[in-house]
């Protein structure tokens, strides 16, 4: 009887032997095998000769779920290097990269999806039998003339009546029901879109990663906002889909880019399956589109983080746009970078990964101008008529502000109203105002369960904390002194909104935000407006800094940029010039130009400077040289060790004897000494960490490989959560 090694969803950094029971499961077959008490599903990674344990200790697995596809050999390979690159059990790492329907002890049946085709008579009477007057019996026929199969959601997507005219064709026996072989992705009515002519700097781009399709290469492709990257990204992809069956990734950092990213690729290539993956669908949408990419079937997949360990059998390219946003690094569970990730499955994979930005990340920088990666620059706007927007920083120490807004941004904001301009509010603060104050007393409303304040939100009468999710009643008094006078203190989104609706009463203002966007489909429908032009004034956080292209929108104003300027993380500065530059971006994209305003005390500051000269090189070059010398990254390694529990004791002995074993055989590595994050309280979880920087990333990794294990075997380890963090972003 042949042995099954499987990877099970259990924090243990092995993998669990188990007997086939004769239900001949191959590699990479979803199981069902007992564990404890419990069943769980898990993944056959190996079938070895022999197991350590004895054959009669071991258990036969219960069920092989068959009709499922299997995880193909790529996925099963790029999953076990980030269990062992990121010190993960490799059970989870693997269980983790998998839909949640095939997490599940049950079967992950397909869906049975019934579409609707001409029969052979229907096909050969022709449209022309069709009554002229019998519009909509005309237009079906066509659709389904121009398709093997439609389904009921191509269908309404056509016309809203269609039952009533299906109904008459099908009474002729013109169309009937057919079981598709698999889902349909969901229709979207796109007309094809002819390509724009490239310029000098996107033609070089194009042709240069283009000669290289066949073989691993990491380019960054570097370029200003409005530069037309998505344009290049199309170009590749066209190139690459000409290859026989091939499919291509495109990683996107937020949930929001991609409905907007598969909108142009839907006109750009209507004959091809394109499907998208993101934590907003449904368990049922991403299984089916996960089973549309594995199968081969789409062959363009656009999805955010997780999607880059999606099965793609015949990949030829990864894009990942924005390379340098933060939403790329998982924050919980296996800590990855998805754009690490990616460039790691390429190079596996023998092709080329894209990465691209208009603030690029350092790390990704330095490794450009040291050539480990090659360097690709877009200088100009890719609309001819469009300039970079002009920067102007205005004091925020005059004493004629405006609940926040300075004069010089008020009567700029009446310019593009009476011009019937649009404009852009920037504030990356959500909820009417940061903190509830006392007059009296100086009290302000704190989260019980983390170091952190309540956020006003006045229309719902309710302070709300944007970590843990806590929400409460406001008071009617000061619960410190009794004082009545309670007041909100600070801007936020809808705080900033209203003092809008004062001043502009005629305006049409628009929040996207957190908040206004929960329902599904809502901002869909808030960018229709905005393209639509019946909106004036948009009001929104960095939901709106990248992506969009509004082309008649040419003021961007940002109302709080100084919390960032001076904090004592090292990667603030690197942060907040991305963001800004990012949202300055949407100003002037067409033929008018854009101005750019931003508020803040210190308008002196050297990161405004670079920012006013849209110089990136020039900043990112300053900040490398601060780098070097502070011996911070790209110029060392470092990884975090986390660790929180409902009180600070056992996190504080856990690190302190995790300090003292490392000691023992830290040679080329420091360690330093545990402190408690900014946020030492977080969901009701005390919490700290310790840092371990090295000059090496193999000093590093040989240091976690004999310290990891140590620590897992400690006697606090199973009564707190604690995680190793390769790579963190903030420290």
């Amino acid at each position: 009887m042949s042995i099954l090694r499987v990877a099970l969803d259990v924090p243990l950094a092995t993998l669990f032997d188990y007997l086939d029971g004769g239900r001949h499961a191959e590699v990479g077959s979803r199981v069902l095998v007992p564990f404890g008490r419990r069943q769980i599903a898990g993944i056959v990674l190996e079938k070895p000769e022999q197991s350590q344990m004895a054959q009669e200790r071991l258990k036969p697995v219960l069920a092989v779920f068959d009709g499922e596809p299997t995880l193909s050999v790529e996925t099963m390979r790029l999953a076990r290097f980030c269990a062992e690159y990121y010190h993960y059990p490799v059970g989870q790492a693997v269980m983790s990269v998998l839909p949640g329907r095939l997490r599940d002890v049950k079967p992950a049946l397909p869906e049975i999806q019934i579409g609707y085709r001409l029969t052979d008579s229907g096909r050969h009477v022709g449209i022309d039998a069709l009554p002229k007057q019998a519009l909509l019996q005309r237009k079906l026929w066509l659709a389904l003339a121009q398709a093997e199969a439609l389904d009921q959601a191509a269908l309404a997507q056509l016309a809203a009546g269609w039952r009533g005219a299906f109904k008459v064709l099908r009474a002729k026996g013109w169309v009937e029901a057919v079981q598709l072989d698999a889902p349909l992705p969901p229709p979207v009515p796109f007309q094809p879109v002819p390509p724009p002519t490239l310029n000098a700097d996107q033609q070089a781009a194009v042709d240069a990663i283009g000669a290289q399709l066949d073989g691993f290469g990491v380019w960054l492709l570097y370029g200003i906002t409005g530069s037309g990257k998505t344009e290049v990204y199309m170009r590749l992809l066209q190139a690459a889909l000409q290859q026989q069956n091939a499919q291509v990734l495109v990683l996107v950092p937020e949930i929001n880019l991609t409905p907007q990213l598969e909108g142009r690729f839907r006109a750009r290539f209507p004959g091809e399956t394109i499907v998208a993956l993101h934590s907003q669908m449904s368990d049922g949408e991403r299984l089916r589109n996960w089973r549309l990419a594995e199968s081969g079937r789409a062959r363009i997949v656009i999805g955010t983080r997780l999607s880059v360990f999606t099965p793609i059998p015949h990949l030829k390219l990864i894009v990942v746009d924005e390379e340098h946003d933060a939403s790329y690094k998982q924050q919980d569970g296996m800590r990855y970078s998805a754009r690490d990730v990616a460039v790691m499955r390429a190079k596996q994979a023998g092709i080329p990964v894209v990465l691209g930005s208009a603030t690029p990340a350092l790390e990704t920088w330095h490794n450009a101008q040291a050539g480990r990666y090659r360097l690709l620059t877009l200088t100009q706007r890719a609309v001819a008529q469009a300039q970079l927007p002009d920067i102007v920083c205005l004091d925020a120490k005059t004493p004629l502000l405006r609940d926040g807004l300075t004069p010089a941004l008020i009567n700029a904001l009446r310019e593009r109203l009476e011009r019937g301009e649009q404009s852009l509010l920037f504030i990356n603060r959500r909820g009417y105002s940061p903190v509830l104050l006392c007059s009296a007393c100086a009290w302000v409303a704190p989260c019980h369960r983390c170091s952190s304040r309540l956020v006003v939100h006045l229309r719902q009468r309710r302070l709300k904390c944007h970590h843990c999710g806590h929400e409460e009643r406001m008071p009617l008094q000061c619960p410190s002194c009794g004082n009545p006078d309670l007041h909100p203190a600070g801007q936020g989104t809808q705080r900033l909104e209203a003092t809008l609706a004062e001043l502009f009463p005629e305006a049409r203002i628009l929040r996207v935000d957190r908040d206004s966007t929960r329902r599904k489909g809502a901002l869909e429908g808030m960018m229709t407006e905005v393209h639509g032009q019946r909106v004036d004034i948009l009001v929104g956080t960095q939901m709106l800094a990248k992506g969009h292209d509004f082309p008649n929108l040419t003021l961007v104003g940002v109302v709080d940029t100084d919390s960032a300027l001076f904090s004592p993380d090292f990667r603030a500065a690197e942060r907040l010039f991305a963001q800004l530059m990012q949202v300055a971006g949407r100003a002037g994209r067409a033929d008018k130009p854009g101005q750019v305003l931003i508020q803040t005390a210190f308008p002196d500051h050297a990161l405004f400077h670079a920012l006013r000269r849209h110089d990136y090189a020039e900043f990112a070059a300053t900040l490398l040289n601060e780098r070097q010398m502070a011996g911070f990254p790209p110029y060392c390694f470092q990884a975090l060790l986390h660790a929180e529990a409902n009180h600070f004791e056992p996190v504080r002995d856990f690190l302190n004897d995790a300090v003292d074993q490392a000691h023992n055989f830290a040679h080329s590595v420091t360690v330093y000494d545990p402190v408690r994050p900014a946020l030492a309280r977080l969901k009701g979880m005390e919490r700290a960490h310790l840092l371990i920087q090295a000059e090496s990333r193999a000093a590093l990794q040989g240091f976690l490989q004999s310290w990891v294990p140590l620590l897992a075997k400690h006697k606090l380890a199973g009564k707190l959560r604690w995680s190793v963090e390769v790579d963190p972003l903030e420290v």
